[in-house]
Order: structure tokens, then sequence, then C-alpha cells
């Protein structure tokens, strides 16, 4: 049987659209947030069925508190909820979790769930979902580079010894396998300041499908057109 992650170790999802599917619905702006968590908690399910080593999902900015002050309350409750839902099938499907960004800054019992789930599937192996909260991806590598300065100012570290090995190690995706393919629903073309170091040399994948309706068939379409791809990481 064929690999049907076509060689895909880890991929990133910009989830994008769930305010337009609840529009073109006619239903509240909270709904299509809601099912866009029932596709966050298939797409997974999905990923690690497939044999995908690490999914790296973009759940909330640091640009996204700029949102109206319910749709960040009805965001945060849907966290929560997916957290005290979900923790315990991570725990029996081998799925590993982490956060990258400053998930800190939370409310204190959001951070004590998350830093309970961490612990609590740090052991896993099967799969490593890594969720982006209250992360940018320039705050991202601004972070990384006073992280190297002060190795610097304390003598551990030579100028001129700083390696792209130094930054990669300073980033919050440390220790996941190099991105491989990164997708974003709902037709926009940008990044949107999502794993900027890390998609340089990334394959790139836009669909025009909302986020609610992004299912295994779409993830397929998508690990199809990767496997389709010649990566030439620069060279001829």
């Amino acid at each position: 049987m064929s690999d049907p992650t076509y060689g895909a170790r880890h991929v990133a999802i910009i989830m994008d659209g769930n305010g337009r599917w609840a529009k073109r619905k006619h239903l509240p702006r909270a709904l299509g947030h809601k099912k866009g968590v029932e596709a966050v908690r298939n797409i997974v399910r999905v990923a690690g069925k497939m044999g995908i080593e690490a999914m790296t999902l973009y759940a909330f900015s640091s640009e996204n508190w700029n949102r109206p002050e319910e749709e960040i309350s009805d965001l945060m409750g849907l966290l929560r909820q997916y957290i005290q839902s979900d923790i315990d099938e991570f725990v029996e499907n081998g799925v590993r979790l982490t956060v990258i960004g400053n998930y800190k800054a939370l409310d204190p019992d959001i951070v004590s769930m998350i830093d309970n789930a961490i612990e609590k599937t740090a052991g896993n192996d099967k799969m490593t979902l890594a969720v982006a909260l209250n992360y940018g991806a320039q705050d991202e590598m601004l972070r990384a580079v006073q992280h190297i300065a002060t190795n610097v100012k304390q003598g551990e570290l030579k100028p001129e010894a700083i390696s792209l090995d130094h930054i990669s190690g300073a980033l919050d995706t440390a220790g996941l396998p190099p991105l491989d393919l990164l997708i974003r629903t709902s037709g926009e073309l940008r990044l949107s300041n999502f794993l900027l170091w890390q998609a340089a040399y990334s394959e790139l994948y836009f669909t025009d499908t909302l986020w609610p309706d992004f299912d295994k068939a779409e993830l397929e379409k998508a690990l199809q057109s990767f496997g389709n791809r010649e990566r030439r990481f620069g060279g001829r």
C-alpha cells in the first residue's frame, strides 16, 4: 500500500473561514467557530491514522486580540471545552500535545489546563499536535534572537558561531520535524505571520474550502498535491 502521507512528516494548517462558513449559512459566527473545532477534532484523528508525525494548527494569533471581545470570549470557551473533552482521546491515541506561542498570557485557568494536558501527553509518541495560541511568527523570531543574544552576552556563544541550527533550536517548534506542507483554507493567499522561518522550503497549498468543511478528502487532496511536487530546496 502506498504511503498516504506522500512522505510529509510535518503538516501545518492555517484554519481560516469559520466566520464566512457561518455567514453563508445565515448562522451566528460562534457556531462557525464551533463547527471549526469539530473539523479540528476530525482532522487530528485522520492525520494520526495516516501516520503524519506532526501537525501544527494556527488556532489563535497574537493579532486575534483585535477581534470583538464577545468573539474572543467564545473562542476561549471553545478552547476550554476542546482540551477538557479530548485530552483522554489524545492519551488513548498516542497524541502528544504541545503549544507554540505565548499561551502563558491567556486566562490562568486555560494556562493550567494546557499545562496539565502537555504533562499528561508528554510520553505519547504516535503523533505530535502543536497548537499555535497567541502566536505570531515575527514575535517567535524576536524571542529566538533575544535568547541567542543572551547566550552571547553571557559568553556561552560567539557571534560568529551562530548558525541556522541555533536559530531553529530557539524557535517554538524546536524538536518538531522540518515543515513539509503548509495548508491554508478559505481561498486567502497569504501566510498571516505563521511559521515564517519554518516555511522557507515547505510546500504551500491553498484551497477555497472553508475550514469547517475541510475533511479527510480535502487533506488527502493536499497531500497528493504535495506528493506530485519535486522538492529541490534551491537546487536544480
